[in-house]
């Protein structure tokens, strides 16, 4: 809180970043991914401007400070999100705005009706059909349609590890047309892994591995766990030295042995391989054995094994889908293509997601999908805000208005079909309610009805309104294509 720009602070590896700043000396790779969605830490020098909640990797810095702690990155963030929340005010449902029209009319309406029993000299016949009147056009069904449903419909998701914050979102997740999803840590699993392992002459890919490996035995970077857990062998390679910046090099039978990046190791044979790597949304690694370059490495952080799935069975439904997201377009674009997303938007800062959200919107009602704190904001501007909650951030639960408690992305498809058939049912009563209204008024008015079978039909349509209603508590708790196919094999009988 006492920083000011122009103070310099030192932020040691593993540390997180106070506030926004410059490094003035240091090399490092820094872990961005809370802020921006950057799933492989990004390298950073002198001159490179770094941001409020990065986690320094491997090297110590000095930084210059650029912005105070009210206006840094992070506190940005959470201004978006308060001004979009305060935006979004709370909608009146339906039912709740008809009956406040509704009860004044008619005691106006009886109030006429009394008069009217003066005028034509038969006060008492008149007056009782204006309590009959009252009796018949009491919006009780009406009333409790939507409640009841909704207390049958949320009750229905938490069983399946949804989370529905209300009536509101869940009558909203009913409307909703377009959904925007974040790539890392929501199509994808926030895990880089190894996807493909080029060699050059004699060399095979476990030898490549096994080296590779036993550089990086040493270290916590997300790309040294992802070669570590592929390789089924480590190289016995010794003083391995950092490089900030570039990679790592040691020894190895008084060899010297290096990895790291393209640029720092000439590709030489391999620089179509390490091209390909990259096209297809990999971050690639050179291994050099003794001056001469043996091997490649491609790491990406892979998609949920259910995310084509799922896409799919959106795209079946009549959703239009997106990608939202912080990292490189060649990336983004490769992973998107592989989940069969067409509508890719890359290299976004979280206000950026939150414009991009409100474009989505004027076109058709639309939902967000995140966990991490550079959600937040787009999850606060979207229609409705879905937060993955087990590998969520506070903020992103906080500021969504459904939590998929756990890491399973068939959810997502599943509630949205319920929220869908859970408005129909909603649509339903209230249509049932007013319909019985519009009759009994006009029987009730020209004696056709008393005061005892009025109250009869009323008891008689709440039962039914209620047990309507509780038809959105039936849900499937399997996951899967065929998840909510139960559910919606029932709506004919409404």
């Amino acid at each position: 809180a006492e920083l000011i720009p122009g103070d310099r602070m030192v932020v040691r590896p593993g540390e997180r970043l106070a506030t926004d700043g410059r490094i003035i000396t240091g090399r490092t790779s820094l872990d961005a991914s809370a802020l921006t969605g950057e799933s492989v830490p990004v390298e950073a020098g002198p001159g490179s401007e770094v941001y409020a909640g990065s986690i320094n990797g491997t090297g110590p810095l000095e930084v210059e400070v650029t912005s105070t702690a009210e206006n840094n990155s992070l506190a940005r963030i959470v201004h978006i999100v308060e001004a979009e929340q305060s935006r979004k005010g709370p909608g009146q449902r339906l039912a709740d705005s008809i009956a406040k029209k509704l009860v004044p009319g008619i005691l106006i309406a009886a109030a006429l009706i009394i008069v009217f029993g003066f005028i034509v000299g038969e006060p008492l016949l008149w007056f009782e059909r204006a309590l009959v009147v009252l009796v018949a056009a009491s919006p009780c069904a009406l009333a409790i349609s939507v409640p009841v449903t909704v207390v049958a419909s949320v009750g229905a998701a938490s069983r399946i590890g949804v989370l529905i914050k209300g009536g509101g979102a869940l009558e909203t997740l009913g409307k909703i047309r377009t959904i925007a999803l974040d790539k890392t840590g929501t199509l994808t699993r926030n895990k880089p892994a190894v996807i493909d392992v080029a060699a050059t002459g004699t060399t095979t890919q476990e030898q490549v591995l096994a080296l590779a490996a036993g550089l990086e035995s040493r270290s916590e970077h997300p790309l040294a766990r992802a070669i570590l857990a592929a390789a089924t062998d480590r190289a016995a390679v010794t003083d391995v030295d950092t490089v900030p910046g570039a990679g790592l090099e040691g020894r190895l039978d008084g060899r010297t042995v290096r990895l790291g990046r393209p640029g720092w190791i000439n590709a030489g044979p391999l620089a179509a391989e390490v091209e390909r790597m990259q096209h297809a949304g990999a971050t690639a690694v050179l291994i050099e054995d003794d001056g001469q370059v043996i091997g490649a490495v491609a790491v990406r952080d892979e998609l949920r094994p259910e995310a084509r799935d799922v896409i799919a069975r959106l795209a079946a439904s009549g959703y239009t889908t997106a990608m939202l997201t912080g990292d490189n377009l060649i990336t983004a674009t490769a992973l998107a293509k592989d989940a069969g997303i067409t509508e890719v938007h890359a290299d976004l800062r979280p206000e950026d997601k939150a414009e991009i959200i409100r474009t989505l919107k004027g076109r058709a009602p639309t939902a967000m999908v995140g966990d991490g704190v550079n959600d937040a904001p787009a999850l606060a501007t979207a229609d409705t805000g879905i937060a993955m909650g087990a590998m969520g951030t506070d903020v992103a639960i906080e500021t969504a208005d459904i939590a998929l408690m756990g890491e399973d992305l068939n959810h997502l498809p599943q509630v949205l079909d319920h929220a869908r058939r859970t408005r129909r049912i909603m649509l339903q009563n209230v249509g049932l309610s007013l319909a019985l209204i519009a009759v009994l008024i006009p029987l009730a008015l020209f004696g056709m009805l008393g005061l005892a079978a009025v109250v009869l039909i009323h008891e008689l349509a709440e039962i039914v309104v209620i047990a309507n209603g509780v038809r959105a508590g039936r849900i499937s708790r399997k996951d899967g294509s065929n998840a909510a196919k139960p559910a919606l094999a029932m709506e004919p009988a409404a």
